[in-house]
């Protein structure tokens, strides 16, 4: 055997390999998260979130190219973000409306191909200015993935899962979160900035195109809910979209349910719903939603620690490379080790809030997201005040895990307090309130470190070449991080407090459904 044929013999035996790794993986996975059917049900929700997250944090991972190339500042670049998220807010209410009313598989299919297409039009943008109305475009669009896929997984996942599912589908975004910093940042460094978001626009429409030809619409309600183990979508083995099942086999996997009518909690009699909820009027449904507590505490929970998740993507690399005198390609990586670290957190928070639910703990979904935002906030501070990468940036990944640790017991939580035709409605309200916060974090992390790199000395660190972020950018973005750490710890402060509530708004959720079930003019 010669040396060639030495190397193609070793070369197909390592893709061979690498082949039988894949396929075991990709077996483990599946056999995890329930079964092929669901598996699929899962990845493209979750690849819808992945490309939201993506678009936000490729902002973040090319901002050192847009400043000198379009002559923008941190606030300019912040803007970017912000309006994006402006325009999804202003477009959420509506669209909440649209997905209790309407099917959503066909309509989420839809957004995402226009997703693509403003993600088209951002590359293409030849100035800030239109830049700036390519991202508008992209806001507008990107409404759809929280009330269609909060609505969805409530129909297509039993209850008693709803933490490990909510975990699995919020890895997407992470998942999103890497491909922004990761992938975005190395073809923007290789390329331009320009072919990031080409790159990334691509998937969307193979994307949109699967999910309309391959995931079928659930019935309402919990109808077309997908056991552990099963091999097909409903569709698939004779089951229609609009088949019925008896209201006890709807209602049995409802966990929280059952667990505040063993301990006999009661309803708040003036919450319980004596209408159908699926024709409430927008305006009814708001004020409606916005009337349970619970609800009003995940709201604002949940947007506060978005609010330091988004300031924290768009300006994280920038903050690493200056802070710690890197290059973007160990910024970039460093980036990887904290989605790894958010990767984590979300997969483990889901089922351990399952576990303790099971158990008995009913309001374990408001206290590990306190608890989880409060221990963010104090990881955060050694991680972001330390001069030397290496033990700075293990306080950094702990930090991010505990912040996304608290989303999938967030989301499975509202779903419980919600009755189920007021799902996507009610996440259009905590959607639009949170992408305001979203929106407003970028222009504040960005202008809180301008400020600052005001009043600080423009001087590089000794041994460090000219031309990469300066040491006044660093400094202010510093400050900018640890001001907005506040907001972080209150939100869990704010979850600690409100848990008290969570056990009769459960109540009230289950006596509306049940209302909403019973034959009659309430009933549907």
């Amino acid at each position: 055997m010669d040396f060639n044929e030495f190397l193609r013999t070793m070369g197909s035996g390592v893709l061979s390999l690498t082949r039988w790794i894949g396929r075991k993986m990709q077996s483990q996975m599946v056999h995890a998260v329930g079964g092929p059917a669901r598996a699929r049900v899962i990845f493209l929700f979750g690849a819808v979130l992945a490309l939201a997250s993506a678009d936000a944090a490729t902002i973040g991972a090319v901002a050192g190219q847009l400043q000198p190339d379009l002559g923008i500042d941190n606030t300019e670049v912040g803007l970017l973000n912000s309006v994006t998220l402006l325009a999804g807010a202003l477009a959420v209410l509506p669209v909440g409306f649209l997905v209790d009313r309407v099917r959503r598989i066909p309509m989420l299919a839809f957004s995402i191909f226009m997703w693509s297409a403003a993600m088209f039009w951002s590359g293409l943008a030849g100035s800030y200015g239109n830049l700036l109305l390519a991202r508008v475009a992209l806001g507008a669009v990107t409404a759809t993935a929280g009330p269609a896929i909060a609505s969805l997984t409530g129909d297509y996942f039993p209850a008693r899962e709803r933490g490990r599912v909510y975990g699995y589908i919020l890895g997407g975004e992470v998942a999103g979160t890497a491909v922004g910093f990761i992938v975005s940042g190395s073809i923007a460094a290789a390329l331009s900035w320009r072919w990031a978001f080409f790159a990334i626009a691509i998937p969307g429409f193979f994307l949109a195109r699967t999910m309309l030809r391959t995931v079928p619409e659930p019935k309402r309600g919990g109808g077309s809910r997908l056991e552990r183990g099963a091999l097909h979508l409903f569709e698939e083995h004779g089951q229609p979209a609009d088949a019925d099942l008896e209201d006890a086999d709807v209602r049995e996997d409802e966990l929280a349910h059952q667990k505040v009518q063993e301990r006999g909690i009661e309803p708040d009699p003036e919450l319980v719903l004596t209408e159908d909820p699926g024709e409430m009027p927008l305006k009814s449904a708001v004020r409606y939603v916005l009337r349970i507590p619970t609800n009003v505490t995940l709201i604002v929970a949940s947007a506060l620690g978005y609010f330091f998740l988004a300031g924290l993507s768009t300006f994280a690399v920038v903050f690493v490379r200056g802070h710690y005198h890197v290059s973007q390609a160990t910024a970039t990586l460093v980036l990887g080790l904290l989605v790894i670290g958010s990767l984590l957190g979300v997969l483990v928070a889901g089922r351990l809030t399952d576990w303790m639910l099971r158990r008995g703990f009913l309001d374990a979904r408001m206290w590990v997201p306190g608890i989880c935002y409060i221990g963010a906030a104090v990881l955060l501070v050694p991680g972001l005040l330390g001069t030397s990468l290496t033990p700075a940036i293990w306080f950094d990944i702990g930090g991010a895990a505990l912040i996304s640790a608290a989303n999938p017991p967030l989301d499975a939580g509202r779903l419980d307090i919600i009755v189920s035709g007021l799902w996507g409605r009610a996440e259009s309200v905590r959607t639009l309130l949170r992408t305001v916060a979203q929106a407003l974090a970028p222009l504040l992390f960005g202008a809180v470190a301008d400020l600052v790199a005001g009043f600080t000395p423009h001087q590089a660190p000794i041994g460090t070449k000219t031309g990469g972020v300066s040491h006044a950018t660093a400094r202010g973005l510093e400050v900018s991080f640890l001001l907005m750490l506040i907001p972080l710890a209150a939100a869990g402060v704010i979850l600690l407090r409100g848990r008290r509530a969570y056990p009769r708004d459960v109540a009230t959720a289950a006596a509306s459904e049940a209302r909403a079930r019973a034959p009659g003019p309430a009933g549907r």
